[in-house]
């Protein structure tokens, strides 16, 4: 793929994330919507108002061009992590359904931001390398 397709390409997923998981928690995770869910989950409020306040950072962090390195790649893991939870969770309460899917749909976007990232910096991160016999 051509440089620039993939830089459009991960402008787009990782805006979408952003939206997703940055954006619609900080706007809808004090609505009594995202309050039943989290309970119907079996999980407690205060876990929602955690989930919110890293959803929001990581997002930042994803969207953010000067953060750079390990942070974004710790944001991407978190993501990861949060997202196939997220599938578990809705399997054991709900069982298969279309809201159990979406989380793993949802996972796929992530991972073509992640691997579009990954190769935008290939060869940045290779000329900021010093050889290790010099």
């Amino acid at each position: 793929m051509k440089n620039k397709t993939v830089r459009i390409i991960y402008w787009t997923t990782t805006i979408l994330v952003f939206l997703m998981e940055g954006v619609m928690p900080a706007l809808t995770g004090n609505s009594e919507l995202a309050k039943e869910g989290i309970r119907h989950l079996g999980y407690p409020d205060y876990f929602r108002v955690m989930l919110t306040v890293f959803k929001v950072v990581g997002a930042l962090v994803l969207v953010l061009p000067f953060i750079k390195g390990r942070i974004k790649d710790w944001a991407y893991a978190g993501f990861s992590i949060t997202l196939i939870s997220a599938f578990v969770s809705h399997f054991a309460v709900d069982g298969f359904n279309g809201q159990t899917a979406f989380p793993l749909i949802f996972l796929a976007v992530l991972l073509s931001s992640y691997f579009c990232y990954i190769k935008l910096n290939a060869g940045k991160e290779e000329s900021k390398r010093k050889p290790a016999y010099s």
